[in-house]
């Protein structure tokens, strides 16, 4: 009976495998225009594109684009085809969504969406355009979006502390992942002022106003790096999926361990999916709930912060374990043994946490384990 149930298992995760195959290669194809900010050319790339596969016979409709009536820009649109945007009543306003029925229904080849971090009106099927671009690809349509890098979830507290500003409309990492081609628009701190001085961002009476504050050179640089380093790694990660090394490396897999202190989960749940996306890794979240931090215990606030750190950790793409115990490092320990975890991240602790963990023998068994089963364990500050 054993020996049936084992086959019978592998038989399913066959079909299973065989099916999620063909899902594959009938959902369409994504390219992604990346770039440091507004005002780089992703539009104008995206219009261009889509006039030179209109040449060459390819079935190309424009879904949704943002001008912002820059002049160079605008002039492209003539000659293309265009789905008519849907029209809501909003709040006694009229305004426009992208027609995600109607780009289904008429199934083009593809399909141009700009603005791939924009909210959906209240009352839409999806609350993000995102979300949209996933419906239109598993309809079988390739679309060809754009994005600026301070979106990226994972990088929202980095992007914060560069512009000071905060950044509401964001979208998760596995996007990203998603895209077959990711392309960066690259300017010079130079080119992208004299862009913006030029008049080809902003209206004339907002120049004044950028240059003071987003559109600072130190603050360009340190974006334009972001982005670049962005679209590197996902360079890295197709040459290891087409070019095939001889040597097999172990798969890394990350363990993010939280607390119910809020700041310190988010850093660590950030900074653990950057990591698990870099090696495109699979990872978890462990909360260990100890007596002290019970339903009947725990405060109010405290539970509300834990549940909203569940939420970000599940749409960076984390399983997320909730595991009750007052022996928090051997519960990590016995995860990490598993799950074959091959690299723990926890929080910086208070120093005087610390020495008292680490005078616990469970700790150092903790080490030890390490050591033997080669875990890298990486403290976030």
């Amino acid at each position: 009976m054993f020996i049936m149930s084992v086959k019978e298992e592998h038989k399913d995760q066959s079909v299973k495998g065989f099916i999620e195959l063909v899902k594959r290669s009938r959902r369409g194809k994504l390219k992604v225009y990346i770039g440091m900010s507004a005002g780089v050319g992703k539009s104008y790339r995206m219009l261009q594109e889509a006039h030179a596969l209109l040449r060459n016979g390819i079935d190309i409709q424009i879904g949704y684009i943002e001008t912002h009536m820059r002049a160079e820009t605008h002039v492209l649109l003539d000659g293309l085809p265009l789905i008519a945007r849907r029209k809501i009543f909003y709040k006694g306003k009229e305004l426009e969504e992208m027609d995600v029925q109607a780009i289904v229904s008429r199934h083009p080849e593809v399909v141009i969406v700009d603005e791939l971090a924009h909210t959906n009106i209240e009352g839409s099927k999806n609350s993000k355009r995102w979300q949209d671009v996933v419906d239109i690809l598993d309809a079988g349509i390739s679309v060809i979006t754009a994005v600026n890098i301070q979106h990226l979830e994972s990088l929202n507290e980095e992007i914060e502390d560069i512009t000071g500003i905060p950044i509401t409309e964001r979208i998760p990492d596995k996007i990203l992942e998603l895209a077959d081609e990711i392309v960066n628009i690259d300017l010079t701190a130079d080119e992208l002022i004299a862009r913006l001085r030029d008049g080809k961002i902003y209206d004339k009476s907002k120049i004044e106003r950028a240059l003071q504050n987003f559109f600072r050179s130190e603050k360009i640089l340190q974006l334009r790096e972001l982005a670049l380093k962005e679209v590197a790694h996902h360079l890295e990660l197709k040459i290891d999926i087409e070019v095939p090394k001889q040597i097999k490396l172990r798969p890394e897999r990350f363990l993010a361990c939280i607390s119910s202190n809020h700041e310190t989960a988010k850093i660590v749940i950030r900074k653990t999916a950057r990591l698990a996306s870099y090696y495109r890794s699979p990872w978890i979240v462990l909360y260990v709930q100890s007596s002290n931090e019970s339903l009947e215990r725990i405060k109010l606030d405290k539970q509300r912060h834990l549940i909203n750190n569940f939420k970000l950790a599940t749409e960076l793409g984390a399983e997320v374990l909730k595991i009750k115990g007052d022996q928090i490092t051997h519960t990590i320990m016995s995860v990490a043994e598993e799950r074959e975890i091959t690299t723990i991240c926890i929080g910086k602790p208070h120093l005087s946490l610390f020495q008292l963990i680490l005078r616990t023998a469970v700790f150092n068994q903790l080490l030890t384990k390490i050591a033997t089963t080669e875990t890298d364990l990486v403290i976030l500050s």
